[in-house]
């Protein structure tokens, strides 16, 4: 028999929901999963229904609690929830609950044309002092700026004072309570453009610049906090409180322990989010990254950098799909180690442009310093190692942003297990890097946050206990011929050498 106490954790993905339920020694003991559908439509329109968003949470937590009772657990023991969702992705509804248009996902490039417009009236360096973000279709404000142009019945309902604004969090929130909560955190609010990150707040005035004076915002409060009561539409005997939300990356980042200032995490996904813990107070990026609420709990606010990285493990499903230059991505690794190095090949993965802290989407991918020497293992392995430089790119402006040092950085996604690029990360960074080889890192965040205000977890104190003991990767001493390769990828993609922080 399974003991408790248990605390359920959502993870509201853009391609799925997954429910997990964890112990007090933050342990797996239920899972369930529930795949979910993205509509993608002509001119970079990309939406999901609302409602299917909805059901599908409730699918997923089904499972999970199918999943736990077959295991003798007990429903009764679940002490509390928390929920971490697609970041950006939001929804707009009326004053009866009736969403007025389709969620519009992160991905939607909708409001390009919007983003253009804004940085040609000067409103771009207000926007970044006050938010820490770019004014790119990436964010959520830029896509509501667009329906509240183009789309009659948004319109007319902002200009009536009947719009609510939600993103994933606060709509499912707002369904789960039947309507009775209407709230987001600190890391949901601070990816939409309307949240100034000095004072907590919805900032009224760029609000009143983006002509949307009659939409209605969510309540703000902190990640750790208590949100409202669900029994999840009848699934549980009786209610139980939400006493988290988060947003999906920064879930992650404070499930593998980014708790203090220099610990960052990376995930090594198809592109890469790197977020550093940078402490109490923003910091504006002057390298291309944007400065965000890594989480909050208490009166406890801490600050990120966060980079992003275009393309990461898709180069390499590039190199299998349509070069192929091999079966498996698993072959990667002892194609890369079959060869001393890369022979002076760099690939440079601007496929769709390049991201942090370089930001020239205009760039193409390239493959430079071929010779008749060249083969196959070579190329694989200068796309590895594109990995890592780009990492390491983006941390090293992050230390030249901030003044603060890396400390250590932990790493999730599906290339983790290539412990080819981990070492190399390692290397790079000549710090540690920690593989928590645990898939559901942001469900276990949600998990943590939710746990700590429920008295699951005691204090932060004793989730950095929960969170030691994961395979630590330790750089290599003799780094010369990995500093050499460093210097050969500034030369390919066009940078001058950063200036290092000495440790």
């Amino acid at each position: 028999m399974l003991n408790g106490p248990f605390v359920l954790a959502i993870d509201q993905g853009t391609s799925s929901t997954k429910t997990v339920i964890f112990n007090e020694k933050g342990a797996v003991v239920a899972r369930g999963s529930e795949p979910l559908r993205t509509m993608y439509l002509e001119g970079g329109l990309v939406e999901q229904d609302p409602r299917e968003i909805f059901e599908n949470v409730l699918a997923s937590v089904a499972k999970c609690l199918a999943d736990l009772t077959s295991k003798d657990g007990r429903i009764e023991d679940i002490r509390s929830c928390g929920i971490s969702n697609q970041r950006e992705t939001f929804v707009l509804w009326d004053n009866e609950g009736k969403p007025l248009h389709h969620a519009v996902v992160w991905q939607c490039k909708r409001s390009m044309a919007v983003c253009e417009q804004l940085r040609n009236t000067g409103l771009e360096e207000t926007i970044r002092q006050k938010t820490g973000l770019l004014a790119d279709p990436y964010f959520s404000g830029s896509k509501v700026i667009w329906l509240n142009l183009y789309n009659e019945r948004v319109k007319q309902a902002i200009a009536q004072g009947n719009a609510f604004f939600g993103t994933v969090d606060t709509w499912l929130l707002h369904q789960l309570t039947g309507g009775a909560a209407y709230l987001t955190d600190h890391t949901n609010a601070s990816r939409t453009l309307f949240f100034n990150l000095e004072t907590l707040t919805w900032d009224e005035e760029l609000i009143r610049s983006f002509g949307l004076d009659g939409l209605h915002l969510p309540g703000i409060q902190s990640s750790s906090s208590h949100f409202g009561a669900t029994d999840f539409g009848g699934l549980l005997p009786s209610t139980i409180p939400v006493t988290a939300m988060i947003g999906d990356s920064h879930a992650a980042a404070f499930g593998e322990g980014c708790f203090s200032p220099g610990i960052a995490k990376a995930t090594l996904g198809t592109g890469s989010s790197i977020l550093m813990n940078i402490g109490p107070e923003p910091k504006a990026s002057h390298k291309g990254m944007v400065t965000t609420i890594g989480w909050s709990a208490g009166d406890r606010v801490e600050y990120a950098l966060e980079g992003v990285i275009v393309t990461c493990g898709a180069t390499i499903e590039w190199l299998k799909t349509h070069l192929g230059l091999f079966n498996e991505v698993r072959e990667t690794e002892s194609m890369a180690r079959s060869v001393n190095d890369s022979g002076g090949v760099y690939l440079v993965p601007a496929f769709s442009g390049l991201g942090a802290p370089h930001w020239d989407m205009n760039r193409k991918a390239s493959i430079t310093g071929l010779t008749f020497n060249t083969n196959k293992n070579h190329i694989v392995r200068a796309a590895l190692e594109s990995i890592p430089f780009q990492i390491k790119d983006v941390i090293v402006a992050m230390e030249s942003d901030t003044g603060i040092a890396l400390e250590e950085l932990k790493v999730d996604g599906g290339l983790t297990s290539n412990s080819f690029v981990v070492q190399l990360l390692a290397d790079l960074l000549e710090k540690p890097v920690v593989n928590l080889g645990f898939p559901e890192v942001s469900a276990l965040g949600a998990a943590y946050l939710s746990g700590l205000y429920s008295g699951v977890y005691p204090d932060i104190d004793y989730l950095q206990k929960l969170s030691a003991g994961h395979s630590s990767i330790l750089p290599n001493a003799a780094n010369e011929a990995v500093r050499t390769a460093y210097r050969g990828w500034q030369d390919a993609v066009g940078t001058t050498p950063q200036v290092y922080i000495t440790h």
